[in-house]
């Protein structure tokens, strides 16, 4: 009595459909194929939010730094307000171009063309350096996203490959073709796809939107170079006439 009592609990478990069922019935394999699959949705989720928070605060701060730069207000009096702040990455931009703009007029405005046609190379290249450096924190995870999109659905494919393939010996073993017998297997191993995708999915749309975002941003900050750095040039220009008279 106890054994049928036995059989009937294990079939009415094994008969079970659930996600949760479906991986305690699953093999190690497909069990070890379910858990990368869970942790790399999981982590994708946590870059995407991450990402989503960051851009949109970058957008926020540097839409305010911007009104603040065309304001009128001096720059040097921007400068000492921003130089020391744990900011954002046009402020660090920003600040690196004031600082090789100070270090290069500490003696005096260059009066001599080439002397200030370096000058301006080197703000400009201060800039452009600080912008990759941003630009690579800025990307971090990024790889993470376009790894799990693109293998997801494969690892999600050899978790069904290895759970069909424990079907078909279990077939084989018990000479019952049933499909009592053959239904569980088979669903473990779709179930490991289907993760795959829910893996995969939101890390190719997180990873599209995401770089679209960046690269927006990163032509902002190279516009706001090009604009800085005009603002130099016109100052230089206007120094050359009093240089002429003095000299």
């Amino acid at each position: 009595m106890a054994s049928a009592v036995e059989t009937v609990d294990l079939g009415s478990y094994a008969h079970d459909m659930s996600a949760w069922a479906l991986f305690l019935q699953a093999d190690m394999i497909v069990k070890l194929v379910m858990m990368v699959l869970i942790f790399a949705s999981l982590w994708s989720w946590s870059i995407i939010f991450s990402k989503r928070n960051t851009l949109k605060r970058l957008n926020r701060r540097a839409n305010k730094f911007e009104d603040s730069f065309w304001s009128g207000e001096p720059l040097d009096k921007i400068y000492e307000r921003v130089k020391n702040s744990q900011g954002d990455a046009m402020l660090r931009t920003f600040s690196a171009g004031m600082d090789e703009w100070h270090a290069g007029v500490a003696g005096g405005v260059p009066a001599k063309e080439s002397m200030q046609a370096s000058l301006k190379q080197r703000v400009e290249r201060a800039m452009s350096v600080t912008i990759g450096r941003e630009m690579n924190a800025l990307e971090r995870g990024m790889t993470f996203l376009a790894s799990v999109g693109s293998s997801g659905p494969f690892i999600g494919l050899f978790g069904t490959v290895w759970g069909i393939m424990n079907s078909f010996s279990a077939i084989a073993s018990t000479n019952n073709t049933s499909l009592a017998v053959v239904a569980p297997g088979i669903a473990e191993a779709l179930f490991a796809t289907a993760l795959g995708l829910v893996a995969a999915i939101p890390a190719v749309i997180g990873y599209n939107v995401f770089s679209n975002g960046l690269n927006r941003y990163a032509d902002r900050l190279e516009a706001f170079t090009d604009e800085f750095t005009a603002i130099l040039s016109r100052h230089l220009d206007n120094q050359e006439p009093d240089s002429r008279k003095a000299a």
